[in-house]
This record gives C-alpha cells, sequence and structure tokens, in this order.
C-alpha cells in the first residue's frame, strides 16, 4: 500500500534534511581536520555525501520513492511515477528541508544559523559539469530502476561520489541542494548568483536524460524478450 501524501512529504523533508546536514557538515569537518589541504578536505566531503546517500534512499525509498532531489521528482512526474498534483508538494518538502539541514549543521558546528555563502561557483565549464552531473544521475537512476532497481541506493551513491571528482563543479545535480548550499558560507557553498545557472542546468540535464532513457528503454511488453545482463 502507497503511503499517504503527508507521510510521502515528510520523508522528503526528512531525508533532504539530513543529506544537506550530511553535505554541509562533513565540508566544515573536512575543512577543520585537513590543514589547508582541498583535496583531503573534498575527498572528506565526497565520501559522507555518498555514505549518506546510499543509508537515505535504503530509509525512504519505500516510502516517497526517496528522490530528495527537485530534479527526480519532475522526471518521475514526466514518467507517470508521480502525479502532477503532488510534484509541488514534494518540491517544497525538498527544499525546505534542504534549508533545515544547513540550520542543523551550521548549529552543530557553533556557526551562524544562516550565512549567504562567498564561495564562486561561475562560468561556463562549472555550469555544463551540472548539465553532465544531472544527466549522469538521471541514467543511473532510470537505469538501475529498470533492471536492477535493489541497486539504487548503491548506485546512487557512488555515482555522486564519482562525480564529486570528475565534474568540475563537484556535482551538486540537485536544486533543493544548490539553493542550501547558497545559505551556508562554508567549504561546500555556493554564491546565490551563481545558483541560478546551475539549477537550469540541473533541470536541463535531468529531463534530457529522461527523455532519452523513456526511448532507450524498452516497452513493457518487450522486457520479457530483454536478456538480463549477468
Amino acid at each position: 500500500m502507497r503511503a499517504t501524501l503527508s507521510r510521502r512529504v515528510v520523508a522528503e523533508f526528512l531525508g533532504t534534511a539530513f543529506l544537506l546536514a550530511a553535505v554541509i557538515g562533513s565540508g566544515i569537518m573536512g575543512e577543520r581536520l585537513a590543514g589547508g589541504n582541498v583535496a583531503i578536505a573534498l575527498l572528506a566531503n565526497t565520501i559522507a555525501t555518498g555514505a549518506a546517500l546510499v543509508a537515505l534512499i535504503f530509509t525512504f525509498a519505500r516510502i516517497s520513492g526517496a528522490h530528495l532531489n527537485p530534479a527526480v521528482t519532475i522526471s518521475e512526474a514526466i514518467e507517470g511515477g508521480l502525479p502532477w498534483s503532488e510534484t509541488p508538494h514534494y518540491v517544497a518538502a525538498q527544499l525546505a528541508g534542504g534549508i533545515c539541514g544547513v540550520v542543523a549543521a551550521h548549529l552543530m558546528f557553533g556557526l551562524h544559523i544562516i550565512s549567504i555563502s562567498q564561495h564562486i561557483r561561475s562560468g561556463p565549464a562549472q555550469v555544463f559539469s551540472e548539465f553532465v552531473a544531472a544527466f549522469g544521475l538521471l541514467v543511473i537512476i532510470r537505469g538501475c530502476s529498470t533492471y536492477y532497481s535493489d541497486s539504487v541506493p548503491f548506485a546512487v551513491g557512488a555515482y555522486i561520489t564519482a562525480a564529486y571528482w570528475f565534474t568540475a563543479s563537484t556535482s551538486f545535480a540537485n536544486p533543493a541542494v544548490t539553493i542550501a548550499r547558497s545559505l551556508s558560507d562554508t567549504f561546500a557553498g555556493i554564491r546565490p548568483v551563481d545558483a541560478p545557472y546551475f539549477i537550469l542546468a540541473q533541470f536541463g540535464g535531468a529531463t534530457a536524460a529522461t527523455l532519452l532513457f523513456h526511448w532507450l528503454s524498452p516497452r513493457p511488453s518487450e522486457l520479457d524478450s530483454v536478456e538480463t545482463p549477468r
């Protein structure tokens, strides 16, 4: 039986809040312990984020689908997996959860509740990186959901861990994460003026991947004839 909308919305709120607490908190901790070594700080941020994603998707997938990302929610609506009438509720919960996660991380480390980020993340290369990051994320989600649904938590965690390192932007790939990180003047932050370009690229990449994978995937009537890789 599918959970009620209110329960699914609370799950999206909590999941996104914990995700941002992990992203921001591990960035702060990594920077404090790295002694000025940015690579070590990024590695700490990467491992914590990937691990948190695996745990959170396992925790909330059976309740809300564990989107934790407006781009994923829009993709689900495009594919018919979520009614469009419920989409704004999911997105609002993700945005609110992200902001609360930032506040929680700041409080845990004795910082101001909100601090507008001054971390510059601008330019065509970084914006294109966000398109690639979001495109790849949705390809992973769509592919694994179709053929290996139980592997989605591990696949998403592994992909984001890798994408931190192969994209110039360190793979935000999530509009709610981008908005929330603009409210944290810490290692993981992004200037508010840079955030809209990231968000447009994220929605663009996610939508492109959704449409492409819709074409790539066999129809239900064809699935029986598709040989599952071993």
